[in-house]
């Protein structure tokens, strides 16, 4: 039997790896706390509320006012002394001197009957008349406002009467002399005095400013009627005469309104739709109802409101320059209020301060504490409140060269924004000149106050004075 062969001792085959030991040295260590701070402060940077700055410029705020108007003016309703059928001679808005032929009036209808007859060749519009028309619709269509529909009326009515004037200007031009050969009588109205003629009646022509109430601005009532070129009755009105250039405007008042324009005997306003600017005398009276209102006398332009009882415009304020700030920024402060003379300089310094009392066991002295000046009005400086180092109610501070001494306590609150040009937020006193909703005109050049480029914090409710500004 064969015997086995006996195993060579050898090497084994197994393989153990090394662990390296982990080497941590100093180099590591600060990358380490470099990457931690790094994270930490995006971290933080990305979760900090921002504060938001706005930077000071000049403007100004024009703070104009929109009104809507009645039309008062010397103005005369003709009626008609007969009936039968009325024709037109003059057009709307048209100046007529005393003896102007302004209508006739056909008792029979010869003349109705016989332009009906040959209105194929008689009825047309010439090219002035449709230029005229085409003005009309150009200005409605560029001064419309949705919230004003009642003017898409006042424009329909002086578009018809337009083109029933043009179009009876035609007819009894092209066929007057035709009409004489036919024998066809008719009694022409001339107008008995001078003025503007104006078709379009309504129950205000008489009516006073003295007589204005709120009622007269409630539009859905009003109402106006065209004189045509129809059968009328006798007595019926068939048209008006403004017999004088002076007008004037009516319009409600609110209590601001009558404030700001309280001491004023004259203001500039701007009629949109006529595209036109001017002054008026300005006096303001109550009505009958006791409403206040405004009253605006002019004497020109009148005859291109004519057709018009009601209009819109916009008075122009004055406009205020200064420094131009968001309502937002502006905030108040407390100070206390100090006399003038009782400021002086530390030693040989040129810090301004006050001489203040310090009590202690060793009796009573006097040191010098510097002070920030806010605001100088009349005797008095506005000062810091509060601060271990600082003043407060009940501080004594004496008088230079003298023994007079003054406690604080008064104070008084300023109006300000916070000033972070220096990285902080530093309170920095305004002068408000005009404001609206949005923006504050505040006056510029103030000693202690602000300067254009200034950086200013937008709301000043997000932050406290002294608090570091991370733009």
């Amino acid at each position: 039997m064969a015997r086995k062969k006996a195993k060579k001792p050898g090497k084994s085959k197994k393989i153990i790896r090394y662990r390296r030991p982990l080497n941590i040295n100093v180099g590591m260590i600060i990358f380490g706390l470099i990457f931690v701070y790094m994270v930490f402060s995006v971290s933080a940077y990305v979760r900090r509320d921002k504060i938001r700055f706005y930077e000071v410029q000049e403007g100004s705020i024009v703070n104009n006012k929109n009104h809507t108007g009645i039309i008062l003016r010397q103005e005369e309703v003709k009626h008609a002394d007969k009936s039968g059928y009325i024709n037109y001679y003059v057009r709307e808005g048209k100046r007529a001197s005393a003896g102007t032929r302004v209508y006739s009036i056909d008792e029979t209808g010869s003349i109705a009957a016989f332009l009906a007859e040959n209105a194929e060749e008689s009825v047309s519009l010439t090219p002035e008349n449709l230029s005229e028309l085409k003005k009309q619709l150009t200005a409605f269509s560029l001064t419309y406002d949705s919230n004003q529909f009642r003017t898409a009326y006042d424009t329909k009515f002086s578009l018809e009467a337009e083109v029933m004037e043009c179009v009876n200007f035609n007819v009894l031009d092209n066929l007057g002399g035709v009409m004489d050969q036919a024998g066809i009588n008719f009694q022409q109205v001339k107008a008995d005095q001078a003025g503007i003629v104006s078709y379009g009646i309504d129950s205000y022509e008489s009516l006073q400013p003295a007589a204005v109430s709120e009622a007269v601005f409630d539009l859905s009532s009003y109402t106006k009627t065209a004189a045509k070129s129809e059968l009328i009755e006798k007595g019926a009105p068939v048209y008006k005469i403004i017999t004088s250039d002076q007008w004037s405007v009516v319009f409600p008042l609110t209590e601001e309104e009558q404030t700001a324009y309280g001491d004023k005997t004259s203001l500039t306003v701007e009629f949109t739709k006529q595209d036109l600017k001017t002054s008026g005398s300005f006096s303001m009276f109550n009505g009958t109802d006791g409403k206040p209102f405004g009253k605006l006398d002019f004497d020109k332009y009148m005859i291109q409101f004519a057709s018009d009882r009601y209009v819109d415009f916009e008075i122009i304020s004055d406009r205020t320059e200064g420094l131009k700030i968001p309502v937002t920024a502006v905030t108040t402060k407390e100070f206390f209020l100090v006399p003038t003379d009782y400021l002086t300089q530390g030693g040989d310094s040129t810090v301004s301060g006050f001489h203040k009392e310090v009590y202690s066991d060793s009796g009573t002295s006097v040191v010098f504490v510097p002070a920030d000046i806010y605001y100088s009005e009349g005797d008095n400086y506005y000062i810091e409140m509060g601060g271990d180092d600082g003043f407060k109610a009940g501080d004594y501070i004496v008088k230079p060269d003298s023994k007079e001494r003054y406690q604080i306590g008064a104070s008084a609150s300023l109006q300000g924004v916070y000033n972070i040009n220096k990285g902080y937020a530093v309170f920095k006193q305004i002068d408000v000149l005009a404001s609206n909703d949005e923006y504050y005109t505040v006056k510029k050049n103030m000693t202690y106050g602000l300067a254009v480029y200034d950086h200013i914090v937008l709301e000043a409710a997000t932050v406290m004075e002294g608090q570091l500004i991370y733009k």
